[in-house]
């Protein structure tokens, strides 16, 4: 026995269904199949759910459960065959002006939307849920705001100093078509709020990655 006396399970946006109202809400969880091309990180992260659920309730297991939106920030994955996007279009554009390239290419139309949460932010909720949180109802984590890949993409541009234009690869998928999460629960149960602005948790990751070169 290890004499555990909480642990917190962190599950994953992806977990909600493919076409879940905006903003997403705890609630709707299980009324429907994830997003094709991310469903099955999406199904075990669920899983991990119905496991702590059933060990509170049987075992009386303190066990919770956060579904944070989309991580960023300092010390991200910037590899492209593995990151995320907005890692992704800051190697992009910082590359780009290296090497002289007038333009990058980026999947999509640009017409989907994300919610997008700084690294620190997200630290600061986990901490909080581990000190405050003992339910087993699923809380939201996330900064409550949605923007559109396209204008993602060009405010990076901006703000790592890319002159350059933009292709749209309209060959390649969107993903799922909208995400934002409602994160009511967490500032009612505890107390979380995101405090780091967009542009703000943006100038930091491409500084970060900059220096990291």
């Amino acid at each position: 026995m290890r004499n555990i006396e909480k642990f917190v399970a962190i599950g994953t946006i992806c977990a909600y269904p493919k076409f879940t109202p905006v903003p997403f809400k705890e609630e709707d969880l299980w009324n429907g199949y994830p997003e094709e091309t991310n469903a099955p990180y999406g199904l075990a992260k669920k899983m991990m759910l119905v496991q702590s659920q059933a060990y509170r309730k049987q075992y009386g297991f303190n066990s919770i459960f956060l579904l944070p939106v989309n991580l960023y920030g300092p010390g991200d994955n910037f590899d492209p065959r593995s990151s995320h996007v907005i890692p992704a279009l800051i190697k992009k554009c910082v590359d780009a002006m290296s090497d002289n390239e007038p333009q990058i290419a980026v999947w999509g139309t640009g017409k989907a939307t994300r919610e997008f949460f700084y690294v620190e932010d997200a630290a600061e909720a986990i901490i909080l849920a581990m000190e405050r949180y003992d339910k087993s109802d699923p809380v939201n984590i996330g900064a409550g705001f949605e923007i559109s890949i396209k204008e993602l993409a060009r405010l990076i541009v901006e703000l790592s100093g890319f002159r350059g234009s933009i292709i749209w690869d309209k060959s390649k998928p969107d993903g799922q078509p909208r995400r934002m999460l409602d994160t009511t629960r967490a500032f009612t149960e505890f107390g979380f709020k995101a405090k780091t602005s967009f542009e703000e948790g943006l100038k930091k990751t491409i500084e970060w990655y900059k220096k990291s070169l």
